[in-house]
C-alpha cells in the first residue's frame, strides 16, 4: 500500500483522518492562500486543496497526499477565521437567522504519477436567531477564534444551529471522510 500524507497542520483534520484507522504522516504545506481576482469560493477551495497537496510532492515523492481547504460563505462572500472576539461577534451576528455554506476542497494527489482527484464538498448550516448575549456567552465558553465562521460544531457550537444539511458532517470540521474514502477507493486503497 502506498504511504499516505495529510498536507495539513490542523489538529482538527488530523483527528478526523485518525477515525479511519489509517497509518499516515502529516506535514504543513507552505502556499499563498490569497484568493485570485474574480475567483469563486468553490474554485478557491479546490485550487488551494490541490496546491497544498502538490506543495509537498517533492519532499514526499512516494506518497498519496491529501490536501484540503475550507471556507465559509454567507451571501456569496467568504467568511474567514475571526482571530478576534470582535470579529467573531460580528460573524455570528451576520450568521444569525441565516444559512452559511461551508465548502471543503479535497484533493488526493499521487506524487509518483503526478496525478490527482479533487472535489468540493458543500455543507449548509442554518443558524438560529441569536441574541447578543447568546453570542457573547458562546464566544467566552469556546473561544472559536481559529475557526471559520466563529464556531466549533463538534462542541457547544451545535447549539447555535437550527438545522444542518450535507452528505458528511465531518466536512463541517474540515475533512469530509466519506469523500476521502471514495477517493482512496478509486486508488485501490480499501479503508475497511
Amino acid at each position: 500500500m502506498k504511504k499516505l500524507l495529510l498536507a495539513s497542520s490542523s489538529q482538527y483534520r488530523r483527528a478526523l483522518l485518525e477515525k479511519l484507522h489509517l497509518t499516515f504522516d502529516s506535514a504543513s504545506p507552505d502556499i499563498d492562500e490569497t484568493p485570485l481576482k474574480d475567483e469563486t469560493p468553490q474554485a478557491y477551495v479546490e485550487r488551494l486543496s490541490i496546491e497544498k497537496a502538490k506543495a509537498l510532492a517533492e519532499q514526499y515523492p512516494d506518497y498519496l497526499i491529501i490536501g484540503s481547504d475550507q471556507c465559509a460563505v454567507l451571501d456569496g462572500q467568504i467568511i474567514g477565521k475571526p482571530h478576534t472576539i470582535e470579529n467573531a461577534q460580528q460573524q455570528l451576528r451576520n450568521s444569525s437567522g441565516n444559512t452559511v455554506t461551508f465548502l471543503t476542497g479535497l484533493c488526493l494527489y499521487d506524487a509518483c504519477q503526478d496525478s490527482y482527484q479533487s472535489l468540493v464538498e458543500p455543507f449548509h448550516v442554518h443558524f438560529r436567531d441569536l441574541t447578543d448575549q447568546q453570542i457573547n456567552n458562546y464566544i467566552e465558553l469556546e473561544q472559536p477564534l481559529d475557526c471559520a465562521g466563529s464556531f466549533k460544531s463538534e462542541g457547544l457550537g451545535i447549539c447555535l444551529f437550527e438545522k444542518l444539511e450535507g452528505r458528511d458532517p465531518n466536512a463541517l470540521v474540515g475533512l469530509p471522510l466519506i469523500a476521502v474514502t471514495d477517493l482512496l477507493n478509486k486508488k485501490g486503497i480499501q479503508v475497511l
